[in-house]
């Protein structure tokens, strides 16, 4: 009949070699006097052990199955067990838990033998002194396999977190190498709609249809965008706004996106919230969590969209930067749908991590958000539970200045008309085209060059002519900027309008008060306002040839096939 001794723990003093915690021993011994001298020997050895004793067959492949054992202790020669058998069932039910053979002294001999086959060591019961050398170097050998292990799990994180890194490096390589042609492209689609919804009358039939085009490169606009500011390569155009009125303008295309089958609920605070944050970052922030809930309500369901003011006391769950207390705006997306577990909301905000099926998402879609109110000094809570839905809480800091006001919105409309002669460098033709026509239907004499060594060539006979430089930065051959140093040489006043689709030009010219950047995409209303502006500017005594690219400005040429 089986006997279980009470678990004893006794207390190990720090300088112990023994873990703090009580090794279980699991002990197959039928001698009960043999077994309580053994539990006496560990415990006045200084170990702190919880010993389990079992004496059949039964009870000790139950306990080995239990799978809370550290150490097995068994007798050579049991009744129910070959000779040496035990060891055979412990490395098929406990492989990885240290075995030690208590024997007789007669079977020491075949005993060791089975050291050869998996056990740890082999001890006869007359000599039970190296009992507690054995032992402890078990624990030594388990410390050391427990650090091993946590070693091999944080490397392997390390790695991961490497891949991650890597895969965001590619991101921004793409992102940035991409946006230029991409914005080029819009710059076509989006100017040329433009130019047709101002030769059609509002009554035009095809009105709408050009508006959907313009709509439609909006989008790409924004979404590019938003690659772009995941990548970290877009800079923030933050100002002061209405929470409230960015919802509003956003609610007509939040609805298009959900769907009619999904129920949307806008409740608004009654006071005037305001943030200081870039509008297109907010609009990415509401797109990305709106798009999250719709997936989560695949049959339909109720999406409600809160906004309020909090005096923020704590820490949110998500944030990257610790965050001041004080008053926030709290946007509060909610939806009924499917909700999600412990384990996918531990993991929801790392990018490229994503529950739909392949091809139905990025996986950066909430990794933005985070990375756009964390930046904005703000952060995120998550409330779910599967088959309850979902709740983001995004906290943004409160701002109280005033709404800002974009400067051409202060300003009576002026005459954006013009004669003056203008050299217009751009290697894409169908910008070039497209800005070329534009110029001229509002007067301006348009000498036009494909890049910038042609330019230097045919601004020769104008040279006295010409106001206004408006160029592309980055050509082949030679780069706008360099371009301009060279014009300017000649014609040390001419102003300068630089243009480009790659957000790492944005400042170039930023010193120098006769010039000026454009970041592609933009409309043609926006280039005849800038290049008025410039051309009337009056500039002070200062030598405008003496103008150098500041540290962001180096001159760059790219070679296209």
């Amino acid at each position: 009949m089986s006997s279980m001794n009470p678990l004893l723990k006794i207390a190990v003093p720090p300088t112990d070699l023994a873990m703090t915690t009580a090794l279980r021993v699991l002990h197959l011994e039928a001698n009960p006097q043999d077994g309580d001298r053994i539990e006496a020997l560990l415990v006045e050895g200084g170990l702190s052990c919880a010993m389990r004793r079992v004496e059949t067959h039964r009870a000790f492949t139950s306990a080995l199955n239990d799978g809370q054992v550290d150490l097995i202790l068994a007798a050579f020669s049991l009744h129910g067990f070959d000779e040496g058998g035990a060891l055979a069932v412990a490395q098929q039910a406990a492989p990885d838990v240290p075995f030690i053979f208590i024997s007789a002294a007669d079977a020491e001999t075949r005993c060791i033998e089975h050291m050869h086959r998996g056990a740890t060591d082999c001890i006869s019961k007359e000599g039970l002194g190296r009992l507690i050398p054995s032992v402890r170097r078990v624990l030594r050998e388990r410390e050391a396999r427990a650090a091993r292990t946590q070693a091999e799990d944080a490397l392997r994180q390390s790695e991961m977190q490497l891949r991650q890194l890597q895969k965001l490096e590619a991101v921004g390589r793409l992102a940035g190498g991409l946006a230029h042609d991409f914005n080029n492209l819009l710059m076509v689609i989006m100017g040329q709609s433009q130019v047709l919804l101002s030769e059609m009358g509002l009554d035009h039939p095809l009105r709408n249809r050009v508006e959907e085009i313009q709509k439609a490169g909006e989008r790409a606009r924004v979404l590019i965008r938003q690659l772009l500011t995941f990548s970290r390569k877009q800079l923030s155009g933050s100002k002061v706004l209405s929470l409230n009125t960015i919802l509003s303008n956003c609610e007509s295309m939040l609805r298009r996106l959900i769907g009619a089958d999904i129920e949307l609920t806008l409740r608004l605070s009654v006071d005037d919230l305001r943030i200081k944050a870039d509008p297109i970052f907010v609009e990415q922030i509401l797109m990305n969590l709106v798009v999250n809930a719709r997936d989560a309500m695949p049959t339909g369901g109720k999406l409600m969209i809160e906004t309020t003011s909090v005096d923020l006391d704590y820490a949110p769950k998500y944030q990257v930067n610790p965050i001041v207390q004080g008053e926030y705006v709290k946007i509060s997306v909610s939806d009924t749908g499917c909700g999600m577990s412990p384990e996918v909301q531990a993991q929801i905000f790392k990018p490229f991590f994503t529950t739909k099926e392949e091809g139905k998402g990025t996986g950066l879609g909430l990794s933005t958000v985070l990375g756009i109110v964390t930046e904005s000094g703000g952060g995120l809570d998550v409330i779910s539970e599967i088959g309850e839905g979902t709740r983001f809480d995004v906290y943004l800091p409160r701002a109280i200045s005033e709404i800002e006001v974009p400067a051409d919105e202060n300003v009576l409309v002026q005459s954006l008309e013009g004669h003056e002669t203008i050299l217009l460098v751009e290697d894409e033709e169908e910008v070039r085209v497209l800005i070329r026509d534009e110029l001229r239907k509002l007067g301006y004499r348009i000498v036009e060059a494909r890049n910038g060594i042609e330019a230097c060539l045919v601004a020769t006979p104008h040279i006295g002519k010409l106001k206004l430089l408006l160029t592309d930065i980055v050509m082949p051959g030679m780069s706008g900027t360099e371009l301009a140093r060279h014009l300017r040489v000649i014609k040390p006043e001419l102003k300068l309008l630089f243009i480009s689709g790659y957000t790492d030009d944005v400042g170039i010219g930023a010193g120098d008060p006769a010039s000026a950047f454009l970041q592609k995409p933009f409309t043609p209303e926006a280039l005849a306002s800038s290049v008025r502006e410039l051309l009337d500017m009056k500039l002070t005594t200062r030598t405008r040839g003496d103008h150098q690219p500041e540290a962001g400005e180096q001159s760059r040429s790219v070679t296209r096939s």
